[in-house]
């Protein structure tokens, strides 16, 4: 069992940066990759970005790529997701989740353990 639980979001001003946390607890050890999707009203979850734990291999959607940093401490469990130069695009609710297994990280099927969601909205 994992549990993950996320850091409140907020609302920005467009350019302007938040910073997100899930702190994982549990059987953490099970955990081969983490990441964070979002989720907009009347659309797909979709893929932000995700590390793989040992190698720490890094992934970003092309949307974000530039602008948002994916992180891990694994002394405190916690995964961060540093978002800057905000856009209203990116008005959604965020989720972290984690993975046992090496699945098509884009697919929100592959991940077992999912937060509790955290809206981010950001206003031009």
């Amino acid at each position: 069992q994992v549990q993950l639980v996320e850091s409140e979001g907020g609302s920005v001003q467009a350019g302007g940066s938040l910073r997100l946390s899930c702190t994982a607890s549990g059987d953490t050890h099970s955990i081969l990759h983490m990441a964070w999707f979002r989720q907009a009203p009347g659309k797909e979850r979709e893929g932000v970005a995700n590390i793989v734990f040992g190698g720490e291999d890094i992934y970003y959607a092309d949307s974000v790529k530039g602008r948002f940093v994916i992180s891990h401490d694994r002394t405190q469990n916690t995964l961060y997701l540093q978002m800057n130069s905000l856009q209203p695009g990116d008005t959604a609710r965020y989720y972290c989740a984690a993975a046992n297994n090496y699945g098509n990280w884009i697919r929100p099927k592959t991940f077992l353990y999912w937060g509790q969601g955290t809206q981010v909205t950001v206003s031009s």
